[in-house]
C-alpha cells in the first residue's frame, strides 16, 4: 500500500484539515500534520495527528458512521483520505480540544484546488 506515499520521510505540516461526513456536516482540525516513515517491511507509511474540539467530533459521529478527512498541505497538494482509522480520547468536556491521530485505511486521492474549493464551500462547519 506504500507505492501511492510520494513523499520523502519526514513531518509535514497541514495548513488546512476538516473532517468530513457523509452529509457534508465537518469539524476543523488545527495544529495537523502528517508523518510519512518507512517501516520495518521497508515500506513508506504514513500517519498523523490533529487538534479538535471534542463535542464537534461527538456531533460528527452521533448522526454519521464515518467520517472522511481532506488536507490541504499547501501549493498543489490537497488530498482526500477516505475513512481513515481515527483514534482519539475519551474527553466529553464541552470547551476541551484534544489530539486525535489518523492513518489511512486505503491510499489517498489528490484532489485538485478547485475540487477542494468545491468542496470546502459545501462543508456545513459546526
Amino acid at each position: 500500500m506504500s507505492d501511492w506515499i510520494t513523499f520523502e520521510n519526514a513531518t509535514y505540516l497541514v495548513e488546512q484539515a476538516f473532517l468530513v461526513a457523509d452529509d457534508n456536516t465537518a469539524a476543523l482540525l488545527e495544529k495537523t500534520s502528517i508523518d510519512v516513515y518507512t517501516g520495518r517491511d521497508g515500506k513508506k507509511h504514513l500517519k498523523g495527528s490533529g487538534l479538535v474540539q471534542n463535542m464537534l467530533l461527538v456531533e460528527l459521529l452521533e448522526e454519521n458512521d464515518d467520517l472522511d478527512l481532506i488536507l490541504d498541505l499547501g501549493e498543489n497538494f490537497k488530498y482526500l483520505m477516505k475513512t481513515p482509522r481515527i483514534i482519539g480520547g475519551k474527553v466529553f468536556s464541552p470547551n476541551t480540544k484534544s489530539f486525535i491521530q489518523f492513518d489511512p485505511i486505503a491510499p489517498w486521492s489528490e484532489i485538485s484546488e478547485s475540487e477542494f474549493t468545491k468542496l470546502k464551500n459545501e462543508f456545513k462547519l459546526l
